[in-house]
């Protein structure tokens, strides 16, 4: 029987087309699990696997230039994910295959619309920073935090991302390769450009 599911993502609400097969379960308990349900036609796993990525997919989207077009760069990437599941390397993690569709998604919308990309930072995407127990401290925090964004929007749009992923998103270097699709060489040059430029801009706010 054809049906769709209606999945929570971040604001809104969004249907996937599937076939329904099966009765409720327990919730798988880890990603290979959940792949192996939602391939079967169980549904429901699959919206486990959005439930635990959906926010560093958003996350993504949005440091590497979606900006307030995160949520559609999103929900379209878990459609893309669910329709190529059966595509999925399974010795593989999933969440920087899933992290690689978001940043394609992202640079085709980006490019599509010949928008130079952008970082759209907002607070729930930058960097933690320990906060102060005084005001003064929390001035100083904030004013190092703003340079710190504004340095890393400065950087070329490939450094950029290589510093996104290891530092915001915190990637191992295999994975950023993964989400970049760029060997593993690349991702440390990358990054090591990245962060000599920013070290240059912003000294001590690194440390």
């Amino acid at each position: 029987m054809t049906n769709s599911l209606h999945i929570l993502c971040g604001k809104g609400r969004w249907k996937l087309p599937f076939v329904a097969e099966g009765s409720a379960k327990e919730p798988p308990t880890d990603d290979d699990e959940a792949i192996t349900r939602s391939l079967a036609g169980d549904l429901a796993a699959y919206e486990v696997l959005v439930a635990r990525y959906s926010a560093v997919a958003h996350r993504t989207a949005a440091l590497l230039g979606a900006g307030d077009e995160a949520e559609d760069v999103v929900q379209e990437a878990f459609v893309k994910a669910f329709r190529h599941l059966a595509g999925f390397r399974r010795e593989a993690a999933f969440k920087p295959w899933l992290l690689r569709i978001v940043a394609n998604e992202t640079h085709t919308m980006t490019r599509s619309r010949g928008r130079r990309t952008d970082l759209a930072l907002k607070i729930g995407a930058e960097p933690e920073l320990r906060a102060p127990e005084d005001p003064e401290g929390a001035a100083i925090a904030t004013d190092r935090r703003s340079r710190l964004l504004d340095a890393v929007r400065t950087l070329p749009e490939r450094e950029r991302q290589a510093v996104v992923c290891r530092y915001f998103l915190q990637l191992t270097e295999a994975e950023t390769a993964e989400v970049l699709g760029c060997p593993l060489g690349s991702v440390k040059s990358r990054t090591f450009r990245g962060l000599a430029k920013l070290r240059k801009e912003v000294g001590d706010e690194l440390s």
